[in-house]
């Protein structure tokens, strides 16, 4: 099958990549590999080079501009008017903001078929304003409606799409890679010792929570030091700049920026304990990549952490202060609760979570849908 992928902004997963970005990054070449020709849209910005192909994945630049509220859309609008013209059996959008455009298709590119990913809510991000959040809400009830077919990354969302839009989509989750690292060259460059930190990574943006993380732990009695690994989301940084004053005077708290997706995994793998304090999430990629290197994590009790760690983690009460200091302190002083955990979580990745079998279904449900 010829597959277009449309909705993310790179290949590369990059300072400004998302979940979004990082299930593309995955997915993609494995349909090559499978056999399958694959165009994914690009926003140049920020790019050092354009290669024409990436790990057999052909690559298609176009422009957009560079705002907080049209970056988005208006590359997607370039993007399906792009598609329109090449030889593509599925239009593959995601996000539910991209699906707003993919009626477009639909209507005058009948023999492909559609297909859209509703990857989290993400009406319900602060970020957004009135406006943005009711456009959102249209796209989710498009992403439900439009499609041939829509995938849901998490049972909360498949719930929503069935109960609030009429719609059974089909759950095909985030995946992760089962992998022991043993080096330990990365962090040593950075100071840290195994097992001597916590750590959250992710974009810094208000829905993700670190302001809980940082103002928690502060209150609990370690040695161990938080790290936190990510670059401010796009108009953000007013809020890293408020991040950094609330972790002024605690020398265990430390920033240390965007590293490239090939330089986690030791920071995954010789965490203490991996907390993701999120208001808001469809399926966590962070929280399963952590818990595919054998790490134990802590999340806030949303739905798509919950259903991510499958009783094998911990959680705390969503942006409650609180009740994280009291769980950091619990497991910080029960280590043998921790160690037992990191074997539960990666063993649940290997079971629900594995890329490959995730390819497999999505490969599954193009089939379907075209037929």
């Amino acid at each position: 099958m010829n597959i277009a992928f449309l909705g993310q902004k790179s290949f590369d997963v990059g300072q400004q990549g998302g979940g979004i970005e990082k299930h593309v990054h995955e997915l993609a070449p494995r349909l090559v590999r499978a056999g399958h020709h694959v165009l994914l849209y690009v926003r140049p910005h920020d790019l050092a080079t354009r290669p024409r192909y990436w790990e057999g994945v052909r690559l298609v630049y176009l422009p957009t501009v560079y705002t907080k509220h049209l970056e988005a859309i208006i590359h997607v609008f370039l993007s399906t008017l792009d598609v329109l013209f090449r030889p593509v059996d599925v239009i593959h959008y995601h996000g539910v903001g991209p699906a707003l455009l993919s009626w477009v298709p639909r209507l005058l590119k009948r023999h492909a078929t559609v297909v859209v990913t509703f990857h989290a809510q993400d009406r319900l991000h602060q970020k957004w304003g009135s406006v943005a959040r009711a456009v959102l809400h249209a796209g989710e009830w498009a992403a439900c409606h439009v499609p041939h077919m829509t995938i849901a990354v998490s049972h909360g969302i498949q719930v929503l799409c069935r109960e609030t839009y009429h719609t059974e989509a089909v759950f095909i989750p985030n995946g992760a890679e089962v992998a022991t690292v043993r080096t330990t060259s990365l962090i040593k460059r950075d100071g840290l010792k195994p097992n001597a930190y916590i750590l959250f990574v992710g974009r810094l943006l208000p829905v993700k929570g670190v302001h809980h993380l940082i103002r928690a732990f502060r209150r609990v009695k370690t040695d161990k030091q938080l790290i936190i690994i990510g670059a401010p989301a796009v108009n953000e940084e007013p809020y890293v700049a408020a991040l950094k004053r609330d972790a002024e005077g605690d020398a265990r708290i430390r920033f240390l920026g965007f590293r490239p997706p090939e330089d986690l995994a030791e920071f995954y793998a010789h965490a203490y304990l991996y907390c993701q304090p999120s208001e808001s999430e469809g399926l966590p990629l962070s929280v399963i990549e952590a818990m595919g290197f054998g790490t134990a994590v802590l999340v806030s009790d949303i739905p798509g952490n919950v259903e991510a760690i499958h009783h094998a983690g911990f959680t705390f009460a969503n942006k409650d202060a609180d009740d994280l200091v009291l769980q950091l302190q619990h497991l910080i002083d029960h280590p043998e609760q921790v160690a037992h955990s990191a074997k539960a979580v990666k063993d649940t990745v290997r079971t629900f979570f594995h890329w490959d079998r995730i390819t497999e279904h999505t490969i599954e449900v193009y089939r379907s849908a075209r037929h």
